[in-house]
C-alpha cells in the first residue's frame, strides 16, 4: 500500500521556504498543496512549481485551502499569530526556529496546539542532523560515561548577506541571538541533556551599518554539573568551514574563495539597493533560479545504500562533547570518537533528502500521533536560554532558566 502523503500548506514563500523546498519537494511523503504570500510573484511561482491553491495571507489559507500542517517559515515577529491561525483551524504546524519572541508568546502557542489536540513542532535546527543525533545517543548509551563539557563554535558571513531591515532589528527578531544562535543552543541542550541551569553572556553589535548583534560568546551550566562554552560570530571575517573539512552548513562543499563576497558587494551599495538584491534573489524574484534535484539529492550507490559523494548531512560548526572517557564530534560525515582507548570515526551516511530528519517527525507526529522530540516545549526551552543571552549581556548578570525540559529518550524510542 502507498505511504500515506502529509499536505503541506506554506506560511511564506521567502528564504526560509526556500532553503526547505528541496526536502518539501522531494521528500515522497509530503505534497505542497497551498502557500500564502503577499508577494504576487512568489505565489505565481508556487502556482507554477506545484499546482497548489495560494493566498496572500496565512488567515486565508487556514480558512480556505484542505491541508493536514503548516510550515511557517514567515517573517519572526509573525510565527505567533500564524501557528495561531493554524492551530485555530486544527492543523498541525512546523514553525521555523526562532519559535517567537518572547516566553509569553511561546506558551500562548503550546496552550493552543494542545487545546486544539494538534502537534506543535519547531524546526529546521541543527539537532535534526543525523551526526549529532547519534551524538547524543552515544551520550545516552553510557559507553564514554556522563557528559562533563561541550564546546560550540561557528564563523559565518551571516549579518552580511542581503537583509531586509527588520532582519537587522533585534526587536523584531533580527540578528544572530534569534537567527543563528537557536541552531547553537538546539546542538547544546540535545547532546548535554536538556536542562540548562544558567547563562551568562556577551553579546557584540560592532557595525553601525548592520544594529544588531552579530557575535556572542556564552557560559551554559546545567542541572548535572556539566557546562559548555558557545562562540559565535556573523561578521565575515574568518570562516570556520576550515574547521569543518570546508563542507558547508547546506552539507555541500564550500567554495572558501567566495566566503565575505557579499560583505564586499554590500559596502558598496545603498539600503534601498540591498533591499532591492534581496527581493530579486528571493523565490519568485527575477533572480530566483530553484533548486536543482541532483544536487539536492544524496546520490546513493542502490547496491551499497551508501554515498558517492556530492552531499553530506548539514553541520553547523565546530561541535565537541568531552565525556568521562572521551571527546566525541559530530561531522558532516559521520561521528569522531577520541576515546581512552584511541580515535575512531563512525561513518553515517546521509539521508536521500536533505533534512528528511524533520519530516520524519512531521510525519511521526501527523499520521501516528507519536509525540515529536522537537515539539513546543523543546522550542520554548531552546528559546529561553536565547532570551536569557540577551538579558545576561544587557545586564551583566547571570540568568537562572524556569522552562527547561530534559532531551527525550532516542534509544527507548528505536527499542519501542
Amino acid at each position: 500500500m502507498a505511504e500515506k502523503k502529509i499536505r503541506i500548506g506554506a506560511a511564506a514563500l521567502g528564504r526560509a521556504f526556500s532553503l526547505m523546498l528541496p526536502t518539501l519537494a522531494l521528500d515522497p511523503r509530503i505534497e505542497l498543496v497551498a502557500g500564502a504570500d503577499p508577494r504576487p510573484e512568489a505565489r505565481a511561482q508556487f502556482e507554477k512549481d506545484f499546482g497548489g491553491r495560494t493566498f496572500d495571507s496565512v488567515e486565508a489559507m487556514c480558512g480556505e485551502a484542505d491541508f493536514d500542517a503548516l510550515y511557517v517559515s514567515s517573517p519572526h515577529q509573525f510565527h505567533a499569530v500564524n501557528v495561531l491561525a493554524s492551530v485555530s483551524a486544527g492543523k498541525h504546524v512546523l514553525c521555523e526556529k526562532p519559535m517567537a519572541l518572547s516566553v509569553e508568546e511561546c506558551l500562548a502557542m503550546i496552550e493552543a496546539a494542545d487545546k486544539a489536540g494538534v502537534h506543535l513542532l519547531v524546526g529546521h535546527s541543527h539537532s535534526y542532523d543525523g551526526p549529532v543525533q547519534q551524538a547524543r545517543r552515544l551520550v545516552e548509551g553510557g559507553e564514554f560515561g556522563d557528559v562533563r563539557m561541550i564546546h560550540a563554535l561557528n564563523y559565518t558571513d551571516f549579518l552580511f548577506r542581503p537583509r531586509r531591515p527588520e532582519e537587522l532589528d533585534t526587536e523584531k527578531g533580527g540578528g544572530i541571538i534569534y537567527n543563528q544562535v537557536p541552531h547553537q543552543v538546539d546542538n547544546i541542550r540535545f547532546i548535554g541533556g536538556g536542562l540548562v541551569q544558567s547563562v551568562r553572556a556577551i553579546t557584540g553589535a560592532w557595525d553601525a551599518g548592520r544594529g544588531t548583534e552579530g557575535a556572542c560568546s556564552a557560559l551554559l551550566t546545567f542541572d548535572s554539573g556539566a557546562f559548555a562554552s558557545m562562540t559565535y560570530s556573523g561578521y565575515a571575517h574568518f570562516d570556520s568551514n576550515e574547521f569543518v573539512d570546508w563542507i558547508a552548513e547546506s552539507g555541500m562543499p564550500s567554495r572558501p574563495e567566495n566566503y565575505g563576497a557579499t560583505r564586499r558587494a554590500l559596502a558598496g551599495m545603498s539600503k534601498d539597493d540591498e533591499l532591492a538584491l534581496k527581493a530579486r534573489q528571493n523565490y519568485g524574484g527575477p533572480g530566483y533560479r530553484g533548486f536543482d534535484p541532483k544536487s539536492a539529492s544524496a546520490d546513493i550507490d542502490p547496491r551499497t545504500g551508501k554515498s558517492t559523494g556530492g552531499r553530506f548531512h548539514q553541520n553547523f560548526g565546530l561541535l565537541i562533547a568531552s565525556c568521562d572517557r572521551a571527546d566525541i564530534r559530530p561531522t558532516s560525515k559521520g561521528v569522531s570518537i577520541y576515546a581512552d582507548q584511541g580515535q575512531e570515526f563512525r561513518v553515517l551516511e546521509p539521508r536521500p533528502v536533505p533534512r528528511m530528519e524533520v519530516m520524519d517527525e512531521l510525519y511521526d507526529a501527523v499520521v501516528f500521533g507519536k509525540q515529536p522530540v522537537h515539539d513546543g516545549r523543546w522550542g520554548l526551552a531552546t528559546m529561553e536560554v536565547c532570551f536569557a543571552i540577551l538579558e545576561s549581556a544587557r545586564s551583566g548578570r547571570e540568568i537562572m532558566l524556569k522552562h527547561q525540559i530534559q532531551t527525550p529518550s532516542l534509544l527507548q524510542t528505536e527499542e519501542a
